[in-house]
């Protein structure tokens, strides 16, 4: 089966700064990748070429086996950014009620993906009125209610208690195991293990694209924090390029 997502050889200037120095990588069906890497390192530069919203100075981008951007990728990729993308004078269950709508979903769908969001609760609430970290929800929400084939998530778990964290891992690990690929960034360390796979990056360079397993193997670290200072140092000293494992 081909991978969700291929890229190869991606450059991405912004400016006369380089943002990514021709990136190569794939995705696999049905797992859980994470994309991790410090602030700045052109995490959601990737993740925009992914979804087709970037501009790329060379290289290619193929999404579901189309290329990144195309028409007939609208309903079968589901985007969640940074900033919330939801309507502030909305209810949260209004938000996904409307976000299911442009889906062909009914109102049960939406509802049902509040719930998965931890927000049941505070469905009938204005977003405008929520915390910042249940703003996040909500939209997680609406870029969920669609069942997308695969779903890009910039930075899902910022702002939130540990143990809505663990769910939404969870949550996420439940949606591969039904078929679902998922994308996922996050700049803090201790969410590798909970992925299926990684791709590190810093500074624009994929220095790691391989399981978490394999990344401690092959660093001989058994803290994923340590394993990606010491990729930092052999990356710094010029050495072979990304540490990678082939998917069988």
């Amino acid at each position: 089966m081909e991978d969700a997502i291929t890229i190869r050889d991606l450059v991405v200037d912004r400016g006369r700064r380089r943002v990514l120095h021709g990136v190569s990588c794939a995705v696999p069906r049905g797992t859980v990748t994470g994309l991790l890497g410090p602030s700045g390192s052109g995490k959601t530069t990737l993740m925009r070429a992914v979804v087709g919203v970037q501009v790329v100075d060379s290289g290619s981008v193929t999404v579901l086996g189309a290329p990144a951007g195309a028409p007939a990728l609208r309903h079968r990729v589901g985007y969640l950014t940074q900033a919330p993308s939801v309507y502030a004078d909305l209810t949260v269950r209004e938000n996904a009620r409307y976000f299911a709508a442009l889906h062909g979903r009914d109102a049960a769908d939406a509802d049902r993906a509040v719930a998965d969001v931890g927000l049941a609760g505070a469905a009938t609430q204005l977003v405008g009125t929520l915390s910042g970290g249940q703003r996040s929800r909500a939209s997680l929400a609406c870029s969920l209610v669609g069942e997308p084939e695969l779903i890009i998530l910039d930075e899902p778990t910022v702002g939130q208690d540990p143990v809505l964290r663990a769910d939404l891992w969870a949550r996420f690990h439940a949606m591969a195991a039904t078929g679902t690929t998922l994308l996922v960034s996050s700049h803090v360390m201790d969410e590798a293990a909970r992925c299926d796979r990684l791709l590190l990056i810093r500074e624009g360079r994929l220095i790691a694209d391989d399981t978490p397993d394999a990344v401690r193997a092959r660093t001989g670290a058994d803290d994923l924090e340590e394993a990606f200072l010491r990729l930092i140092r052999t990356s710094e000293a010029g050495q072979d390029g990304p540490i990678r494992e082939e998917v069988s």
